[in-house]
């Protein structure tokens, strides 16, 4: 976004007023929350191709050790005849996969709250300098007063759209390794009851 000629950072700074503070940590949070995800939710560390690959070919398991669709193996084979269970820990790790990113939403709908704040009071500070002696302004001052006063607005803007874009990307992300992560879940489960000694009962038909 271009800045209006001649207004230099420090002053739209000084146009938010004390607003600069919270949107300073919404712009914080958003690039932390961002970045921290965006490389928390890399294919490697979640679904790592080799052990999706032994999934589906119905191959031993290998690799990955450390990601989210190990841990959720390392479970299932501890809980070979629980399938509700299984599931049950495969959302809880969906669930952390989100961590930080409803905040986002929040940043996206507090900036510009934030901002028309800011801008608001700005034109307050603006029109209560105005001449009691011929009720009109200064002009060069009033326009750069109004100037400085929409810059509160125009930085909550640049807050929000960031976190709107951000935070849709990375729910995307997480529903896509969603469905992925049912899906191999369908052929752990079908190992599992292949593998299910004769005679013995499914636990879900149990219940």
């Amino acid at each position: 976004m271009l800045l209006p000629t001649g207004l230099a950072v420090i002053e739209i700074i000084y146009g938010a007023g004390l607003l600069i503070y919270p949107l300073g940590i919404c712009s914080v949070a958003m690039v932390f929350i961002i970045c921290e995800r965006t490389y928390a939710l890399r294919t490697n560390v979640v679904m790592p191709q080799d052990l999706v690959d032994a999934i589906v070919q119905n191959k031993p398991y290998s690799g990955g050790k450390h990601s989210v669709l190990a841990r959720i193996l390392d479970f299932a084979e501890e809980h070979k005849h629980d399938e509700d269970a299984v599931k049950a820990f495969a959302r809880l790790e969906i669930n952390r996969m989100e961590r930080g990113i409803p905040y986002l939403d929040v940043i996206y709908a507090t900036g510009p709250l934030l901002g028309l704040t800011g801008t608001v009071t700005g034109l307050l500070r603006v029109f209560s300098q105005i001449s009691p002696d011929t009720g009109l302004p200064d002009p060069v001052a009033f326009t750069k007063g109004v100037a400085l006063a929409l810059s509160a607005t125009v930085i909550g803007l640049s807050i929000a759209i960031p976190a709107l874009v951000g935070g849709g990307y990375l729910q995307r992300k997480v529903e896509n390794y969603a469905v992925r992560i049912d899906s191999l879940l369908e052929r752990i489960n079908s190992r599992h009851k292949t593998s299910r000694p004769a005679g013995e009962p499914a636990v879900a038909a149990i219940r």
